[in-house]
């Protein structure tokens, strides 16, 4: 099957705002559609288009999972864009030609603004331009690119994250987001409101939104920290101060704190917490139980202390998050 996009005439003077989409062998093609959808339903009080949108790529076709694209534009264009974006890719470990990291690399040295959606972040690691910087990429292949390049900071629990001129976004819905974001920043949040409004979609969520995330229950490992996790998530209902831990894991409390922070990256009181949501999150998709209850059951003092957490780690409210993922029949009030 191939799919053709038509090209804008060539030869023809270009004056507006133009956003190339990188295609490539193994591209997402829902990362690679959502900007098309987004950009090109941008016009003026005029009826003009705004944006001049480009798929481009190294050769003519491109193979996807389900289809063959004939790709008009050549990664030339990229020299021109004011935007270029770098759709997921869906097999990590396929390799990137050369020549289509140079081409994304020369574009982030003449600061043109590049944004990757969800596992397009790989793709734009491998040339350096996120080395230092805070990105995101899908929830699923965070804890990879952290690995594959220690030199980003990599928060899995955003849509989106806004470097200037770089930038990057999660999965599928997120992408949406990122566009629209864009959008706003060219033309005023009324432009990005009618933009989703004409593509029937909710306004753009704000970047700090978490990801929902399927946290998977700790493994215990061979480290010192590896095996206190999963204690700690069958007593999530207990006192759980840091003496407590400390005694358990037969350490001092500095120590303990010290061994946390280099195996897991982060504080014992911070990890708590997230293991307490994680809790919160599966009771508000599996039960009815009403939200003081179920802050208890997952070990917060009070409700007000949970909706608290709540908000700030997951970005939203118990009542729409269980509205949202319930499995059972209409749930009580959350």
């Amino acid at each position: 099957m191939f799919v053709g996009f038509q090209p804008i005439r060539k030869g023809a003077r270009r004056q507006r705002h133009l956003v190339t989409v990188v295609a490539f062998d193994g591209v997402v093609l829902g990362d690679l559609s959502t900007p098309c959808e987004i950009f090109g339903r941008v016009r003026g009080r005029d009826g003009r288009l705004l944006y001049d949108v480009r798929i481009c790529s190294l050769a003519p076709e491109v193979k996807s999972e389900h289809v063959t694209l004939r790709v008009p534009w050549r990664l030339s264009s990229l020299s021109r864009a004011d935007t270029v974006i770098v759709p997921g890719i869906a097999d990590l470990d396929q390799s990137i030609p050369e020549d289509l990291l140079r081409a994304i690399r020369r574009a982030v040295d003449r600061r043109a603004r590049v944004a990757s959606i969800c596992t397009g972040a790989f793709v734009l690691a491998g040339t350096g331009a996120l080395d230092g910087l805070r990105a995101t990429t899908h929830w699923r292949g965070a804890a990879e690119l952290a690995r594959r390049y220690p030199a980003i900071d990599v928060d899995a629990d955003v849509l989106y994250v806004d470097n200037g001129h770089v930038l990057t976004s999660a999965g599928a819905a997120a992408a949406f987001d990122l566009c629209l974001h864009l959008v706003r920043r060219d033309f005023g949040a009324e432009m990005a409101a009618e933009v989703a409004r004409a593509a029937v979609m909710p306004l753009e969520r704000a970047g700090g939104q978490a990801q929902f995330i399927v946290h998977e229950t700790p493994v215990g490992d061979h480290t010192s920290i590896g095996q206190l996790l999963p204690w700690i998530e069958r007593n999530l209902r207990n006192d759980l101060s840091l003496p407590v831990i400390a005694r358990h894991a037969a350490m001092s409390t500095r120590t303990l704190s010290r061994h946390f922070r280099a195996q897991i990256g982060t504080t014992p009181a911070d990890w708590i917490a997230r293991a307490r949501i994680r809790c919160a999150q599966r009771l508000l998709e599996t039960t009815e139980l009403t939200v003081e209850r179920l802050a208890a059951e997952a070990g917060f003092r009070s409700a007000a202390v949970m909706r608290e957490h709540f908000g700030q780690i997951v970005g939203t409210t118990p009542l729409a998050y269980r509205r949202a993922f319930y499995r059972g029949s209409e749930p009580q009030s959350a």
